[in-house]
C-alpha cells in the first residue's frame, strides 16, 4: 500500500506506522516491542523515511528519541493519513461483510407474504444496515436494468434463461382468480379454466397487467374461446375495486391474497403455478447482492 503527498516520493504504509509508533513511545526499542518486530527494522525504515523526505524526524540520544521540528509537523499528517486509511479499511471491510452497503432489487411479486416477503425479512434482520431500494416493473425492463448494472438482482416469473444473465429458480406461487364476493363462482373452493371461459376479465395497463393478459389468452384460447379482456389505466388497489363492483375478474399470485380487500374473494385455479426466479449479472460484484442470493438459495433448499 502506498501513500503519496504532493511531490514527495511514495512512502510505504509501514514507514508511517513505524514513525508514529516511535514518536508515541519516544524510543525505537519500545516501538519495536509494540510492533512485534526488531529494533533494527524500525530504525532502518525511519531512516528510509527521512531520506525520502529530506529531513531528520528524530533527534537520537542514549535514552531514546525526540521529534525534531520537522518531525512534529510531519506527525500531524502521518496520524491523519493512518486514521483515514484505517477508516477506509474498516468501511470497505464492512461492505464486504454486508454490514453496510446498498442493493437495488427489481420485483414482480407482492411483498405482502410468501417467499419474497420471508427472504427480505430474514435479510433485513441479518444485515440491518444495508440500504435496500425496491423497483417495480415488468420482467423485460428488469432484465435490461440487470444487464446494465442498474439493478443488482430482479425477482421475476418464468424459468427461461436470459442472455448475459445468471438465473436461479427459487420458488413457486399458485395462481388465484379475483372475483366479486357475491359472484356465483365463489361457492367453489377451486376453479378450472372451463369455469372461467365465459367470464369478462380486467387487467392493469401497468405491470403485471400485460403478462396477465398474455397468460389469460394462452390458457383460454386452448378451450376455443377468445377471452374478453379489458385493460384499465389504474393501479392494483383500484383494479380490485373495479372487480368488487362487478366490472370483471382478474388474476393474481398467491402472495397477494394475504392482503384482504373489501368486496373481493380469491379462488385458486387448479394446477396453475407460477415459477419465480432470481436474475442477476455475472459482472455484478456487490457483496450485498451475493449475500442476498446465498440466503435465497438456502431458504429455497429448506423448502424442498
Amino acid at each position: 500500500m502506498r501513500w503519496v503527498s504532493g511531490s514527495i516520493p511514495p512512502v510505504a504504509f509501514r514507514h508511517l506506522r513505524y514513525f508514529v509508533t516511535a514518536a508515541e513511545h519516544g524510543s525505537f526499542r519500545k516501538a519495536a516491542a509494540a510492533l512485534g518486530i526488531q529494533e533494527s527494522a524500525v530504525s532502518r525504515r525511519i531512516r528510509d523515511l527521512e531520506d525520502h523526505l529530506g529531513a531528520s524526524l528524530f533527534q537520537r540520544h542514549n535514552s531514546g528519541v525526540l521529534l525534531t521540528v520537522a518531525g512534529q509537523q510531519f506527525l500531524r499528517y502521518a496520524r491523519k493519513a493512518l486514521q483515514q486509511l484505517g477508516r477506509g479499511t474498516m468501511d470497505v471491510a464492512a461492505i464486504g461483510r454486508c454490514e453496510n452497503g446498498s442493493i437495488k432489487i427489481g420485483i414482480f411479486s407482492s411483498l405482502a407474504s410468501g417467499f419474497l416477503w420471508a427472504l427480505l425479512r430474514a435479510y433485513d434482520k441479518k444485515h440491518p444496515r444495508v440500504q435496500i431500494e425496491f423497483i417495480d416493473g415488468d420482467p423485460a425492463d428488469h432484465v435490461s436494468a440487470v444487464r446494465q448494472l442498474r439493478l443488482d438482482v430482479a425477482f421475476i416469473t418464468g424459468t427461461s434463461g436470459w442472455t448475459d444473465c445468471e438465473t436461479d429458480q427459487l420458488w413457486s406461487e399458485r395462481v388465484f382468480t379475483v372475483l366479486p364476493e357475491d359472484h356465483p363462482l365463489c361457492s367453489r373452493e377451486e376453479l378450472d379454466w372451463h369455469d372461467l371461459a365465459g367470464e369478462r376479465f380486467i387487467v392493469s395497463e401497468a405491470a403485471p397487467g400485460p403478462e396477465i393478459y398474455d397468460y389469460l389468452v394462452q390458457r383460454l384460447a386452448g378451450l376455443g374461446r377468445h377471452p374478453e379482456i379489458h385493460a384499465q389505466y389504474v393501479g392494483r388497489d383500484n383494479l380490485l375495486s373495479l372487480v368488487a363492483i362487478g366490472r370483471g375478474l382478474t388474476l393474481t399470485s398467491e402472495a397477494t391474497t394475504v392482503a384482504q380487500f373489501p368486496g373481493v374473494s380469491y379462488r385458486p385455479v387448479v394446477n396453475e403455478v407460477l415459477p419465480f426466479c432470481a436474475v442477476w449479472s455475472r459482472r455484478n460484484d456487490n457483496p450485498a447482492c451475493r449475500s442476498l442470493l446465498s440466503l435465497a438459495r438456502s431458504m429455497a433448499q429448506g423448502m424442498c
